[in-house]
């Protein structure tokens, strides 16, 4: 060990996908995973963070593969709709050979397009023909393969994966295939249907290796389109039994602080904390709520209040 020299993880996106590692993201079918990363893809195309913890700052190249969809009936439209850099967005030619976890022009691709974010969609379509996804030996051997130039090419390899019908179970073993592939990702992501809100679907993160576990995330799905909508209290367990999450945390957080405003100017932000901690309600949460409800924070003879005078 003394003669390795330690190094610090780098993310895409802070805690969620680090750069030269495997991230899944799985989800039932229909739930909006393919949609959430070629709408990442688009931002990161044009060097334009989802949210504050996306690390770009200018356009980055990517490598996505797609064995469900279209690329020019569907692929194609939903990365212009998405507002994508095309020329930024590369796809291996499959036309004559499909394309598989091992196969050497994925290595070729990451070296001619120095990308730094390669997608994979589905994990099952990208096995080869004699491989069985469900032998631990043979998976752990494919993934770690894919894993490995990940590292040597310092980008962002991300699986997407379907669920498998074992309702109940925990969210890693619901993964289709052998437990290896979540064993051998350093973070998993849980896409799914948020129950009692048709358009909403929520992003969990359900393993993370390499940092503490990122807050929930969510996104919309209308006519219009995507919409990103970020901090969202749910957890993994509610996303898969189907069971609608406990009063969203973020409106209760905006709920307290305009009741505090009928009987407050101004409030110290200790006391601020100490009230939400009662409703638990946490720290980042009132934050969000406060950032959202545009409260600037003053400091009085060394103590911080929060200003409660416009809110209505």
């Amino acid at each position: 060990m003394s003669d390795i020299e330690s190094e610090q993880v780098s993310w895409l996106w802070y805690p969620f996908i680090p750069y030269g590692k495997l991230t899944i993201v799985q989800g039932d079918p229909g739930d909006g995973k393919t949609t959430l990363v070629l709408n990442i893809a688009a931002k990161l195309s044009k060097g334009v963070p989802m949210d504050e913890g996306m690390q770009c700052e200018e356009p980055i190249d990517i490598i996505y593969q797609t064995a469900e969809d279209g690329l020019a009936d569907t692929v194609k439209p939903r990365l212009e709709s998405a507002g994508a850099d095309c020329t930024k967005i590369h796809v291996i030619d499959e036309s004559d050979k499909s394309l598989s976890m091992v196969d050497k022009r994925i290595e070729q691709a990451l070296i001619r397009t120095k990308a730094k974010l390669l997608i994979l969609d589905p994990i099952q379509a990208y096995l080869g023909g004699g491989m069985d996804m469900n032998r631990a030996n043979e998976a752990r051997d494919m993934t770690k393969r894919l894993a490995a130039l990940a590292e040597k090419y310092k980008c962002a390899i991300l699986l997407i994966g379907h669920m498998n019908k074992a309702a109940g179970n925990k969210a890693a073993y619901r993964g289709m295939g052998s437990i290896d592939f979540y064993a051998v990702a350093r973070s998993v992501l849980l896409v799914g249907r948020i129950e009692g809100e048709p358009d909403l679907r929520a992003v969990v993160q359900i393993k993370n290796n390499l940092a503490a576990f990122g807050h929930s995330k969510a996104f919309s799905l209308t006519e219009d389109g995507f919409e990103w909508i970020g901090d969202y209290e749910i957890t993994a367990d509610e996303v898969l039994g189907g069971i609608a999450p406990r009063a969203n945390k973020q409106e209760k957080a905006i709920s307290l602080l305009k009741e505090l405003a009928e009987d407050h100017n101004m409030i110290p932000s200790t006391e601020v904390f100490e009230m939400a901690k009662e409703e638990d309600i946490s720290k980042r949460t009132m934050e969000i709520a406060k950032r959202e409800l545009g409260i600037k924070a003053k400091r009085i003879n060394n103590i911080w209040y929060w200003p409660l005078t416009d809110l209505e």
